[in-house]
């Protein structure tokens, strides 16, 4: 049976116990080259997921407005009261 404390978040003693272990591994000149570039590759991925919800969002919104023109009655621009123009033409003669 797992302990539910065992999958927790950890908590101060266990970072310095990483970032100590981390700093036997790999040095002290290392360390700052490696979090260099974790820093750019979470830029890199931020840029792409920004990206991608934009991609997403500009190929929903034509969706979007076509639906709201369907919805929304054609009136003619010759004939303003929606009437039929069989019904205009009895009108006028």
């Amino acid at each position: 049976m797992i302990h539910p404390l065992a999958l927790s978040m950890p908590g101060g003693p266990e970072w310095f116990f990483i970032f100590i272990l981390c700093l036997l591994l790999f040095g002290a000149k290392r360390l700052p080259e490696l979090a260099r570039g974790l820093g750019k590759s979470m830029g890199e991925f931020q840029k792409a997921k920004a990206e991608i919800e934009r991609e997403i969002a500009k190929a929903a919104a034509p969706v979007e407005i076509k639906e709201q023109v369907e919805k929304v009655p054609h009136v003619s621009d010759s004939n303003p009261s929606g009437a039929s123009n069989a019904s205009l033409e009895s009108k006028a003669s």
